[in-house]
């Protein structure tokens, strides 16, 4: 049986299902970020700390990518998929019911783990399914339905928990995925190019390990861990900068800010046409070129210029995000989910620990210290993409 092609109704099925599947995931995934001032002020931890509700999370997704790429090469992919977005909406209810935040910190961990089954199976679902021609088009199509749930999860949490508390905003955005999931179910097609199976020890050790022995390959997963790790510190620590002085916002009108997720969403499957037309390559680097200079613009105290520097810099993450992620399952040369799941790995690895320390740089040196981190982690994946990255 042929690929589907462009066009067809299985491509769209597929599209609109990993579409679907692409917001219930990341809603529910940075859902708190848009509520981390009131997360903070609620539970009287400081913002570094109250970030540890997005960077839990994250780490477990990237703990999880791994033995969920396993998982799906044995159950298949659409039910692997369903079966760890369904597990992830039950934790996101255990969450908000934790009587300490301990607690909700191993619920959220617990939610990210179950989360990992979406990104370290989606690319490799899409890559087997769809034809070589339409696969950069068709990841691109992908991201965009995650910086739509991105978008609709940190919107729809923070004006929600400014009238009622952090804990009923996240309920609402984990209804909102529950809608979501059943469209996908019903929705994916079953695969036609791939069958499950079991892997025996050594063959899953090759699959995974025998990707690292490309060191193209390592500069796309570093691509992810380094350019992610930015890209989450921006926006979790956003939030308290237009909170302070001079700017003074309330919450509900600081996550409009998060609108411009919207910028990822149309910039994301014109890099992967851009890609697939003009190669890879350049198309990264000037996604990390444009996404420099968005950062460098939220140091203007303007608050029209801080908003069009996150959408800018929103534009070029995505647009690098979507022809990396890509590249990860369609340059494997080993297993080919075991390669996305690494690339994934290295992606919200980087989300965890610089989403992070990106609270320690707005501590010591104010929100110069957090953007002067972002560039020079931008600035490093670039070098390295320019260096290393075959042109074609």
């Amino acid at each position: 049986m042929s690929r589907l092609q462009p066009g067809t109704a299985g491509y769209r099925r597929l599209l609109a299902a990993l579409f679907f599947i692409g917001v219930a995931t990341f809603a529910q995934l940075y859902s708190p970020q848009g509520l981390l001032p009131l997360i903070a002020e609620d539970l009287q931890v400081p913002p570094d700390r109250a970030a540890l509700m997005i960077s839990a999370a994250t780490l477990g997704l990237a703990a999880g990518v791994i033995p969920w790429s396993y998982i799906g090469d044995a159950m298949g992919r659409k039910p692997a998929m369903g079966t760890a977005i369904c597990l992830a909406c039950l934790f996101a209810l255990l969450t908000v019911v934790m009587p300490s935040f301990p607690l909700a910190l191993v619920m959220r961990f617990a939610e990210g783990f179950m989360l990992g089954g979406i990104p370290a199976l989606a690319v490799a679902y899409l890559n087997e399914e769809v034809s070589p021609r339409a696969a950069a088009v068709a990841a691109g199509t992908y991201i965009s339905g995650t910086t739509i749930g991105g978008l609709s999860g940190r919107v729809i949490a923070a004006p929600v928990g400014e009238q009622l508390g952090w804990k009923p905003g996240m309920l609402v955005v984990t209804a909102l995925a529950v809608v979501c999931v059943l469209i996908f179910l019903r929705t994916a097609p079953a695969a036609a190019h791939f069958t499950p199976g079991g892997t025996r020890v050594r063959a899953a050790a090759a699959a995974l390990f025998g990707n690292l022995h490309s060191a193209a390959l390592w500069v796309i997963y570093l691509q992810g861990f380094l350019t992610m790790g930015g890209f989450v510190a921006m926006y979790n620590f956003l939030g308290f900068h237009v909170a302070a002085p001079p700017f003074s916002l309330p919450i509900w009108l600081a996550s409009f800010i998060f609108f411009a997720y919207l910028a990822g969403t149309l910039s994301s499957p014109r890099a992967g046409a851009l890609a697939a037309r003009h190669g890879r390559r350049p198309v990264l680097i000037a996604g990390n070129l444009v996404m420099m200079a968005g950062v460098a613009m939220t140091l203007i105290p303007h608050l029209g210029v801080i908003i069009l520097g996150m959408v800018v810099l929103t534009a070029g993450f995505f647009a690098s995000h979507a022809v990396a992620s890509g590249w990860a399952g369609a340059s494997a040369v080993a297993g080919r989910s075991q390669s996305a799941s690494l690339y994934n790995l290295g992606y919200y690895g980087g989300s965890s620990v610089f989403g992070f320390l990106g609270g320690t740089f707005l501590h010591a040196a104010g929100w110069p210290g957090t953007v002067g981190m972002v560039m020079a982690l931008a600035l490093t994946a670039t070098v390295l993409v320019a260096l290393v990255l075959p042109r074609n």
